[in-house]
């Protein structure tokens, strides 16, 4: 049994009660209802402030969630969030009502912030003026201590002993008015965050691996906005499938036909016309809208309007200009794909196989997912240009050139120093 696993059947964890459930290991108990019921929706700015002056006098690390509508809306905009606070207790605010929720997070800037997978929750939380100053990733933390199963109810379960509601998280969180059991749902999803995150802390503490899991947190409170993605009609799903220089502009003029539509009305790109569609009619290059309707995803239910426009998009990428058509992949700003480096660089095949090998020994020893010890790419790119002089400090200047943290660098770099030192004997 791991140091984790040890963890998560310790019966003596914090509860909301302050004393541990009767029999965590085989009957979680059922989380049903909020502490102090499903709390009202904010959504006017009188009952925003109300809620900003009980934040800011509360005290402790702030829980903090959002919802979104992935699927059904366009973009990422949280549609929810949560809150909860001692002394405050919890909130759900509707950021449609109340799209600037800066005054919010100055209220609560200077506290630590608990979220489960911050990076997933952060994007839509700075869009309407909130951004943490500190915070607690409880997912992450899980990770670090070695949780094999780290989603919010496998973590409230395994180390608190509750069992969270489930089966809402892929709702359309846009619905207005959102119905009770949503909300409690919501709420739920805040009312044990804290919890979770002080015995997470104490097990990491135990674990030696605390300090590692602040450095983390930091970095990811520091990190700016990823900056836009190049190309990203290029991640069509089934693209792998489109080989030709011509049907990659059909993909491209589609996507982007298809993402001006769906932000105009509001809809995920995925309802207006599916990525299968999309690859067929690039494979196939239709003549016309009525050669256009014979292929899946553009069947009988499509109307005569809605044909046109995709055969409008075909009939432009026809007309590109040769020398104007994209070009195959993208450019590469790194090493090539691992599976070239064999004809490539023999040399750095084996300086990867190596290193792969000892980051995965080390990680088991450490109880960690291996990417989350060091990310692959960094691993890679070491591989592929190694320092002229494999020494400790050699290799870990490349390594926090390429983003390693503090504890990442002193834990990987005498592994890697041995694994590279033995591919090149």
């Amino acid at each position: 049994m791991t140091d984790a696993q040890e963890t998560a059947a310790d019966t003596t964890l914090r509860t909301p009660g302050g004393a541990p459930p009767d029999d965590v290991d085989s009957a979680p108990i059922p989380l049903l209802e909020p502490r102090e019921g499903i709390p009202p929706v904010v959504a006017d700015n009188d009952a925003l402030a109300a809620v900003v002056a009980a934040f800011a006098a509360g005290t402790g690390p702030v829980a903090v969630d959002a919802e979104r509508a992935s699927g059904y809306r366009y973009g990422q905009r949280a549609y929810l969030v949560q809150l909860r606070r001692e002394g405050a207790g919890s909130t759900l605010i509707d950021p449609v009502g109340c799209p600037d929720l800066t005054a919010l997070g100055d209220a609560i800037g200077d506290a630590e912030w608990v979220l489960h997978a911050a990076t997933q929750d952060l994007p839509c939380l700075r869009e309407i003026g909130m951004t943490p100053s500190r915070l607690f990733d409880t997912e992450l933390a899980g990770r670090l201590a070695g949780f094999a199963r780290v989603g919010l109810g496998a973590m409230v379960e395994n180390v608190l002993g509750y069992a969270l509601e489930k089966g809402h998280s892929a709702v359309d969180w846009s619905t207005r008015p959102l119905p009770e059991p949503w909300l409690r749902y919501a709420a739920l999803d805040v009312e044990l965050l804290v919890d979770l995150r002080d015995a997470l802390e104490e097990e990491l503490d135990r674990q030696g691996k605390l300090e590692w899991a602040r450095e983390e947190f930091a970095a990811i409170a520091a990190a700016p906005p990823p900056p836009p993605r190049k190309d990203p009609w290029r991640r069509t799903s089934g693209m792998h499938k489109v080989r030709r220089r011509r049907q990659m502009a059909v993909v491209r003029e589609l996507w982007t036909a298809r993402d001006q539509i769906a932000q105009r009305r509001d809809v995920s790109p995925g309802k207006v016309l599916g990525d299968a569609a999309i690859v067929e009619a690039a494979l196939n290059m239709p003549p016309n809208a009525h050669a256009l309707a014979a292929l899946p995803g553009f069947g009988h239910r499509m109307s005569r309007k809605q044909l046109e426009q995709w055969q409008a998009a075909v009939d432009r990428a026809r007309a590109i200009p040769e020398a104007e058509l994209p070009q195959p992949g993208q450019p590469l700003t790194g090493p090539p794909p691992p599976r070239a480096w064999a004809d490539k660089d023999p040399a750095a095949a084996a300086r990867l196989t190596a290193a792969r090998t000892a980051v995965s020994e080390l990680a088991e020893r450490l109880t960690m997912p291996q990417e989350n010890l060091i990310t692959p790419d960094t691993v890679r790119r070491l591989c592929w240009e190694p320092p002229k002089s494999v020494t400790a400090e050699s290799v870990a200047e490349i390594l926090t050139a390429h983003g390693a943290r503090r504890w990442q660098v002193e834990q990987v770099t005498p592994s890697l120093v041995d694994a590279l030192k033995a591919a090149t004997s």
